[in-house]
């Protein structure tokens, strides 16, 4: 059995969506929170709310929300409020009032590039930062070039990824991979391709879905030891040659 160093949760997200922020800095707090942190690898997934959304003509987050949900415009702003304060309370500063929304997709063929760097949790959170914090267009090239400026990413070669088709079958896989798991809406978590939790959920649901679907994976990682069945012969051989 080959034995794997760390216990993988997978996680669908879109930049687009407050709650995938609120979800992410909930699992990092959670595992803080557990003693066996550093035996958990987190892997980011593509998935897009609206993939055919294209803003052309200046909309503003209210207006978006209004059309798409089938709300007025002051229903939009209170649940956005509502959001606000459920992210302040995890220090989140998110600002509905200049986030513009945008198609995601090249954000995630960012994501996806900044993660063939190491940098891919670095690129989801700068992403949600310019999203939602910094009235950045994360479908702009020149805005996601910031972000990669920020990641210390080669420009020119950040550059020639996002004005090509690399990386769209890996977002168009992960978006593949969610549909065939059922899933249907985001955030979404999944620990060791046994356990799901969907939604922002509160620390300590986390912290009780990680430990359970760390518990039974480490017990499929500890082996134990090979006892030795002694004979009175030792015919092996090693670097040495053999014994005879």
């Amino acid at each position: 059995m080959i034995k794997i160093e760390k216990m993988k949760i997978e996680i669908w997200s879109d930049v687009m969506c407050p709650f995938c922020y609120i979800g992410k800095r909930h699992l990092e707090q959670a595992l803080t929170e557990l003693p066996f942190k550093d035996s958990i690898e987190i892997n980011w997934k593509s998935y897009q709310l609206n993939p055919d959304y294209k803003n052309e003509n200046g909309e503003n987050l209210y207006g978006y929300l209004s059309k798409n949900k089938g709300i007025s415009l002051a229903q939009a702003k209170q649940m956005t409020a509502q959001v606000s304060e459920m992210a302040n309370n995890v220090g989140l500063n998110l600002d509905f009032e200049t986030s513009i929304p945008a198609n995601s997709f090249n954000a995630h063929r960012l994501i996806h590039f900044a993660a063939s760097k190491g940098k891919q949790d670095l690129a989801e959170e700068q992403l949600f930062k310019a999203h939602f914090e910094q009235a950045k267009n994360i479908d702009d090239i020149n805005a996601l070039l910031e972000v990669a400026a920020k990641l210390a990413l080669d420009i020119e070669e950040t550059k020639a990824v996002l004005e090509s088709n690399a990386f769209e079958e890996e977002v168009r896989f992960d978006i593949y991979e969610s549909q065939q798991l059922g899933v249907r809406g985001v955030p979404f978590f999944v620990m060791d391709r046994k356990y799901a939790l969907s939604g922002a959920q509160p620390v300590e649901a986390f912290k009780q879905a990680i430990t359970q679907g760390y518990n039974e994976w480490k017990a499929t990682q500890d082996i134990s030891p090979l006892k030795s069945f002694n004979t009175n012969s030792d015919r092996t051989c090693d670097e040495n040659g053999c014994e005879v």
